[in-house]
């Protein structure tokens, strides 16, 4: 794994009319990595998902990705340079198939988002790559059902497809494991696992038994501040980390 770093914020901050959600964090990436923001409910994690890819603007501080200052530029600019993410609730066309979905995806990421009003035959020269990438989250078995059809942790599965679809350099998931049973904590832990040989992964996580077995290294933010930073073993031992805990669970 190299060291060099592919994002990094210094001094983020966002106020929402006095009350401050993320205060002055300083995040660094490593490229290649698996890095996970978790925190107490409350702690700012998602605020901060939210400003690395300016669906919020910060109040102040900068962004950089791969060295170039991204604070300012519009999701869909930061989309195209790579850097993609995913939503706590599945984001994906329920009424469509597996296979509609992840052909919507792949129509974006070539800059033909309106292709559904041409022909079948244009839209079907994207069936190879979508069902390649079905087949690599598993749902081969599931290409023409509709996604509404699909059980939970198989929906968040696809909306997985439909990220790797625009060939992320990082991607950003948002509690990808929330609301699942064990076994589909298990399935997605192990496919979030398998798309991070190839790309960064930052990831906000409630589930510590994810965080633990998935994570290089793991970021805890507490109050909208970074209140430790290191991998399992040593932030789970950080009594600041313990006491922010308290009530809502045990590290």
């Amino acid at each position: 794994m190299t060291t060099d770093v592919i994002l990094e914020t210094d001094g983020l901050t966002k106020e929402f009319r006095g009350f401050v959600a993320v205060k002055d964090v300083a995040l660094r990436v490593r490229r290649g990595s698996v890095h996970a923001l978790i925190g107490p409910n409350g702690a700012g994690k998602t605020t901060c998902f939210n400003l690395l890819t300016h669906f919020l603007t910060p109040t102040r501080g900068r962004i950089r990705y791969n060295g170039r200052d991204i604070t300012g530029s519009r999701p869909a600019d930061i989309a195209r340079l790579g850097l993609v993410r995913s939503f706590q609730i599945s984001a994906v066309f329920a009424h469509l198939t597996v296979l509609e979905n992840v052909r919507i995806a792949l129509q974006r990421k070539r800059g033909r988002s309106f292709d559904f009003w041409h022909s079948d035959r244009r839209l079907d020269d994207l069936n190879p790559r979508a069902l390649q990438l079905i087949d690599a989250v598993g749902l081969s078995a599931f290409a023409g059902a509709t996604a509404v059809e699909l059980p939970y942790g198989r929906k968040r599965a696809l909306e997985i497809a439909t990220t790797l679809a625009l060939d992320p350099e990082m991607m950003l998931l948002d509690e990808p494991t929330a609301g699942m049973g064990h076994e589909d904590v298990d399935r997605i832990a192990a496919l979030i696992k398998k798309v991070a040989a190839e790309r960064t992964v930052l990831m906000v996580e409630h589930n510590l038994s994810v965080v633990e077995h998935l994570s290089d290294t793991i970021t805890v933010l507490a109050r909208g501040e970074v209140l430790a930073e290191g991998d399992y073993a040593s932030v789970s031992r950080n009594p600041d980390v313990i006491q922010a805990y308290m009530g809502s669970g045990h590290v």
